[in-house]
């Protein structure tokens, strides 16, 4: 989960890639660095915390150099510090790296054998120095591959090298990268969005794939050794979302924009003259599906959970949900009649990619549901559903998740259509009532005010409930991660009615817990579950569209949204709860858009 940059230019490229590195920190803020190639050999700086630090440090003592990498970081071997912060170099080569190599251990004992001296803790410094001794026998191609063919795991590479002064290296396998194309400089990164501020013109490594840079050229090989050719695509050209506006962070800012977000998507899926989904080319007919198996990992499984409940609703397909990190390991029937659905915000995500590619191993369609259209799951999968949020850069996710159940939503009934599982009636209602759905989370916003005073109630709190029934159910989990992420509360979502089989004993005085009741055919059965926890001194928060059949008595708050489409709830239950997260944070004085420990897009296992 860390972010690479590399460049070879006819110019500095030092201040670029610091610039880079600050878009690429959703990635990892543990610690950061660079290297360069200038008259001495390979310059080698790196720091701690964010790349603004290093940034001060570039300041006193500038990097000079026309060839670089740089790189911010997301701990998994050893912890933050700045011997364990990459770049990693020896003499003659330096190397940054995204991934885990998970042979680490032994490849270290056989290079310490051979009088290589490590620094640090990483699992990256074991690339360094085989590339160092592979140098001497091979020339650079051959010396990389013969490197990637040591070693297991998952990796993206930027390296560059002291003999080869003008060159950057690039090598993935399960990490993505991509090159990027400009006028007498040409990039290496983790993904597009870093180098999108200086290129439209993209190319994506396949796994095994290496690329060697310089200013005026880019060459691909494969793992044969054999140079290949590269399609050229072209990014799309999204509104500048690197200005936050009059909003003190992407996150505030990405919350309040969900009324836009929305509307473009359904703009996106719906024929206004027709009355109809526009879905084609669908990779299997929607009468032959046996089975939707929707898999996803944290925000995108809850994305899933909800659209299991519309998918039941509206059609007579078995469906299941996944957790991608899950799906793997297990012994699964694949079937080709089933369909594949795979959730994913940057579409980078490592577990759902995993899953991904065992379901292409075996031949069964797939279809995703994700944010990046260029990403490595986008073009791995049979059918792509763009959520068209735009980029998200907050790492606690909010426009996304929202803009993965709409379109998880218009999938199911256009599917329920196709099937003849829905009148004709039913459906053209269904698509007039999606327009409205825009307008109904702009006043949902509107209850920040409300969430500012309620967030006051939470900031001591040791724990919090979230309870639902229905599709209000993954909701409730959702809630719950996100004052996880956001607030470094301990939060936990359950079904409302599985409060009596264990979960009750952890009630007691004062404990805050957040009912989610909207009127629906689980109200009475929620509100009953309510009373139990309040029976025992739950502090409540009951979020609803219905003030009627509701004692309000010792309830502590109660949160109205909108009355809508019962198929909108979660949408509009959603969104007081990322509010009281990010107010909770607030409070607490935490770091809204870079949550400890985490990161936004997860390229890692």
């Amino acid at each position: 989960m860390c972010g690479i940059i590399g460049i070879a230019s006819t110019k500095s490229v030092s201040s670029n890639i610091v610039e880079s590195l600050k878009k690429l920190e959703y990635r990892g803020y543990d610690s950061s660095g660079i290297a360069t190639i200038d008259d001495n050999g390979i310059n080698e700086k790196k720091c701690t915390g964010r790349v603004e630090n290093l940034e001060k440090i570039l300041f006193k003592t500038p990097s000079n150099g026309k060839v670089g990498v740089g790189h911010v970081r997301w701990a998994t071997h050893g912890a933050p510090s700045k011997v364990n912060a990459h770049p990693h170099s020896s003499e003659q080569v330096s190397v940054v790296h995204n991934g885990i190599i998970e042979n680490s251990s032994l490849l270290k004992e056989d290079l310490e054998k051979k009088g290589y001296k490590f620094k640090s803790q990483t699992d990256t410094e074991v690339i360094t120095f085989l590339i160092t001794e592979f140098l001497k026998d091979f020339d650079l191609v051959k010396a990389i591959n013969k490197t990637l063919s040591k070693l297991k795991g998952s990796f993206a590479l930027g390296i560059i090298f002291k003999k080869y002064a003008d060159t950057v290296i690039g090598a993935r396998k399960g990490s993505p990268l991509a090159v990027g194309y400009g006028h007498g400089e040409n990039y290496l990164g983790s993904d597009s969005y870093a180098l999108k501020s200086m290129t439209n013109k993209i190319t994506y490594l396949d796994d095994g794939d290496i690329c060697l840079l310089n200013n005026n050229k880019v060459e691909f090989y494969n793992s044969n050794n054999k140079k290949i050719n590269k399609e050229v695509l072209t990014l799309s050209n999204d509104e500048n979302t690197e200005d936050k506006g009059d909003y003190k962070d992407f996150m505030s800012k990405e919350i309040n924009e969900q009324s836009i977000t929305v509307k473009t998507c359904i703009k996106e899926y719906i024929d206004e003259t027709r009355k109809d989904i526009n879905l084609y080319n669908f990779p299997i007919k929607p009468n032959e599906i046996k089975k939707i198996v929707l898999v996803g990992c944290g925000t995108a499984y809850h994305s899933c959970i909800a659209a299991k409940y519309w998918f039941e609703e509206l059609t007579t397909i078995p469906i299941e949900t996944d957790v991608a990190s899950e799906f793997r390991y297990r012994t699964i029937q694949f079937d080709k009649k089933n369909l594949y659905v795979f959730v994913s915000q940057s579409g980078e995500t490592a577990d759902t990619f995993a899953a991904l590619d065992l379901c292409k191993k075996n031949n069964v369609k797939t279809c995703s549901v994700i944010n990046v259209v260029e990403s490595s799951i986008a073009r791995l999968t049979d059918f792509v559903l763009p959520i068209h949020a735009g980029p998200e850069i907050g790492v606690a996710s909010t426009k996304a998740f929202i803009g993965q159940m709409l379109v998880l939503y218009i999938l199911a009934i256009k599917i329920s259509d196709s099937r003849s599982e829905i009148s004709k009636s039913d459906y053209t209602k269904k698509i007039i009532e999606l327009k409205k759905l825009p307008d109904l989370i702009s006043k949902t916003l509107k209850c920040e005010d409300k969430i500012q005073v309620i967030a006051k109630d939470f900031v001591n709190s040791k724990g919090v409930i979230f309870l639902g029934r229905g599709s209000s159910f993954p909701i409730a989990l959702e809630g719950a991660l996100k004052l996880k992420e956001l607030s470094y509360v301990h939060a936990e979502g359950y079904p409302a009615g599985e409060m009596k089989h264990g979960p009750l004993a952890l009630i007691e005085e004062g404990l805050p817990v957040i009912v989610l009741a909207p009127s629906d055919r689980y109200f009475v059965k929620t509100i009953s579950n309510m009373q139990e926890v309040i029976a025992r001194g739950a502090k409540v928060l009951l979020v609803t569209n219905t003030n009627n059949d509701v004692n309000s008595e010792n309830i502590r708050f109660i949160l109205t949204v909108p009355k809508s489409d019962p198929f909108f709830s979660p949408f509009l239950l959603t969104i007081p709860l990322q509010l009281l997260a990010y107010h909770v944070a607030k409070l607490k004085g935490c770091d809204i858009d870079k949550p400890r420990n985490l990161a936004k897009s997860v390229t890692v296992e």
